[in-house]
C-alpha cells in the first residue's frame, strides 16, 4: 500500500468528510472513494461505516488509524535520514517564484536545503506567479511556487505547503474609495460595486475567483485597472486608487501593509493552496528530489 494511499486515509480519518479530504488532498470526491474501496478491497475489511449523514471509523479502522500514521512517520523520517546522507550532491537546481513566495516561502526551505545539501545551488528566477504552471510544462524551471490550478495539468507533481485566504483589500488612508466604505467590514451583492473602482489581476486565478463572484451575482464591476502581480494590486490600493483581491500571503509580506485593510467578502472566496509543482520526470534528478523533500519536511 503507497504513501498516498495511506494519507488519504489519514486525512478521512481527521475530517470524516469525503468533500472536505478531496479539497485537501486537490482530488476529486471520486477519486477519494475509489481510493478508499481498493484500500478496503486489500486489507479485506472495513474502514469507516458510512451512511448519508456521518462517516465513522470502524474499530478496525481505529486499529488501521495506528499503522497508517506510524508507516508515514516512519517514511518522512527516512526522507529526512537520506536527504542527510546525500551532501555531496552538487549542482544547480532553477526555481522559478513571485517576490512575495521568494521570501514568504522559499526562505523556509532555503537555510535547511544549506544545511543538509551544501553543494546545490539555486538558480531564482522571479515574476508572475500566474506564469509558474507555464514556465514548468515548457521546461524552463526545475520547480515553481504556485497555486494549485483545480485541475492539475498532466506530468505534473504538486506538493501543498501553506494555504493563504483570498482577501478583499480597500485603502486604509484618506482618499474616496476609504470614505465609500467607511464603517463596512464585509461586502455582498448589496454594495453599489458600480461605485467602487476595481483593481484585477491580469490572469490567474485570483482574477477566475473574483469574475466568477461577480458572475454568479450578476454584478458587473466598475474595473479601474488590470495589473500584472498581485504585489501591483497591493500598491495601487495602498495608493487609494480603488480595492482588490489578493491572498493573504501576499498582503503579510508587503511594505504597504500599513496602508490597506482587508474587508471580509461574503460568501468567502475559495483559499489559494500555495506549494511546489515540477514535472514527475524532474523529480527524478537528485537534485531536484532533494529539494522537493526538504520543503516537505520543512512545512
Amino acid at each position: 500500500m503507497d504513501t498516498k494511499s495511506l494519507r488519504v486515509f489519514l486525512s478521512l480519518a481527521e475530517t470524516l468528510n469525503f468533500t472536505r479530504s478531496g479539497e485537501q488532498l486537490h482530488m476529486s470526491l471520486s477519486a477519494v472513494s475509489r481510493c478508499l474501496q481498493k484500500m478496503e478491497q486489500e486489507l479485506g475489511r472495513r474502514l469507516f461505516e458510512r451512511d448519508n449523514r456521518s462517516v465513522r471509523l470502524t474499530p478496525g479502522g481505529e486499529q488501521f488509524k495506528q499503522y497508517a500514521q506510524g508507516s508515514i512517520d516512519n517514511w518522512q523520517k527516512f526522507n529526512r535520514e537520506f536527504a542527510n546522507e546525500g551532501q555531496d550532491l552538487q549542482g544547480e537546481v532553477s526555481v522559478y517564484s513571485s517576490v512575495t513566495a521568494s521570501y514568504g516561502v522559499l526562505s523556509t526551505i532555503l537555510d535547511p536545503l544549506r544545511e543538509r545539501h551544501p553543494g546545490i545551488d539555486i538558480k531564482l528566477h522571479t515574476g508572475d506567479q500566474a506564469d509558474a504552471i507555464e514556465r514548468i510544462q515548457s521546461g524552463l524551471e526545475d520547480i515553481a511556487v504556485a497555486s494549485h490550478p483545480g485541475q492539475l495539468p498532466t506530468k505534473l507533481e504538486f506538493q501543498a505547503l501553506l494555504r493563504s485566504p483570498l482577501l478583499l483589500i480597500v485603502p486604509d488612508i484618506p482618499c474616496a474609495t476609504a470614505e465609500a466604505l467607511s464603517g463596512i467590514d464585509q461586502v455582498d451583492e448589496t454594495l453599489d460595486w458600480s461605485a467602487i473602482p476595481v483593481i484585477v489581476a491580469e490572469r490567474g486565478l485570483s482574477r477566475q475567483h473574483l469574475q466568477q463572484w461577480f458572475r454568479q451575482r450578476g454584478i458587473k464591476p466598475n474595473i479601474y485597472a488590470q495589473v500584472a502581480g498581485h504585489e501591483a494590486i497591493v500598491a495601487m490600493v495602498g495608493l487609494g486608487l480603488g480595492v482588490g483581491i489578493v491572498p493573504e500571503l501576499v498582503i503579510n509580506h508587503s511594505a504597504l501593509r500599513d496602508k490597506v485593510r482587508s474587508l471580509d467578502m461574503v460568501p468567502t472566496l475559495e483559499d489559494f493552496s500555495v506549494g511546489l509543482v515540477s514535472l514527475g520526470q524532474r523529480l527524478e534528478n537528485p537534485l531536484v528530489r532533494a529539494f522537493w523533500n526538504v520543503a516537505q519536511a520543512s512545512y
